[in-house]
């Protein structure tokens, strides 16, 4: 059985609790197949600051913050109608760069000669909280009952018209807990609510479809080519730690700098950055116009999200 506060994480940072995926991901037959067109091709490396067309539909990480508070409260408060004083365990803070900086794999020279595979520049991440025993009846009433064979609410409205058939203290326990009452509440409040992995899977998607276009196949085999020069038997520009060998015990590792610094080199010589940030752009773009409608109503929903959790001192 999992710790409660190893649930609760993964509550916060899935919002996939609302379908296990997005039947809608950008996809489609039509022109989906072709390659879209792209233009002049900059010269890069660093993928410092670099912008996509979905980042305006995206949740910034300062909205993500201000959200899980949001549904931290949430949570506590539907426990507190239980007898139980909790609160919901935030996901830590982000280290190092964004989570786009190796998006493309390592990029930056002078980390790969410091650091060499050693991610976010050596920063540990912070300890996990620990489990927290609430007994059954706490239990009961974060999860909700276990075995129920009924469908989940896709939405607060609809998870108010369901009875688990649990009670604790006299209360009745939604399904799925004080957990899902909390993550309802903030991201799917009515039906119809867009899937709040929605706009992620179309990112996904533009990035999955880049990495099989042929110009980023073409520009990675030209970087492969680079590092066979140099003796490296790798193609998978975003991850050849292990290709080459490596471990995360020795991702740091004079070996492994080496091979980092031949890696980066060959991306520049290559322009695998350029050609890729080009060609994934234009896919994102093409994802956008073939679903405008949904985005849009993302948006719409990520703004009164904010203005909710702000009401709830999020």
């Amino acid at each position: 059985m999992r710790p409660l506060a190893a649930r609760a994480t993964v509550l916060l940072l899935s919002a996939a609790l609302l379908t296990a995926c997005s039947s809608e991901s950008g996809g489609g037959g039509g022109d989906s197949a072709k390659e879209p067109e792209i233009g002049t091709v900059p010269r890069m490396l660093s993928t410092a600051g670099l912008s996509y067309p979905l980042d305006g539909y995206a949740t910034t990480e300062d909205q993500r913050r201000k959200l899980e508070k949001a549904q931290s409260r949430v949570t506590g408060d539907c426990m507190k109608r239980f007898g139980f004083d909790y609160e919901l365990p935030l996901s830590p803070a982000p280290i190092g760069r964004s989570g786009d900086s190796r998006r493309y794999g390592l990029t930056d020279p002078a980390i790969a000669a410091r650091y060499g595979y050693v991610p976010n520049r050596g920063a540990q991440p912070p300890a996990k909280p620990a489990a927290r025993d609430l007994g059954p009846n706490g239990k009961l009433a974060l999860d909700g009952p276990d075995g129920y064979k009924g469908p989940q609410p896709m939405s607060l409205e609809e998870a108010k018209g369901k009875d688990s058939g649990k009670t604790v203290n006299g209360q009745k326990v939604p399904i799925g807990g004080c957990l899902r009452e909390g993550f309802l509440t903030i991201y799917a409040p009515k039906k119809g609510a867009v899937d709040a992995m929605f706009v992620t899977n179309v990112r996904m998607d533009a990035f999955s479809r880049s990495r099989e276009d042929s110009r980023v196949v073409a520009a990675v085999k030209a970087w492969s080519a680079c590092m066979a020069e140099k003796g490296y038997k790798v193609d998978e520009p975003v991850s050849p730690q292990s290709d080459l060998g490596l471990n995360p015990n020795t991702f740091g590792s004079p070996k492994a700098i080496a091979a980092a610094e031949q890696d980066v080199a060959c991306k520049e010589k290559a322009n695998l950055v350029g050609i890729w940030y080009t060609v994934e752009t234009a896919y994102q773009k093409r994802n956008i116009e073939q679903n405008a409608e949904t985005l849009n109503q993302a948006k719409t929903e990520l703004n009164e999200r904010l203005k909710l959790a702000a009401g709830l001192g999020g």
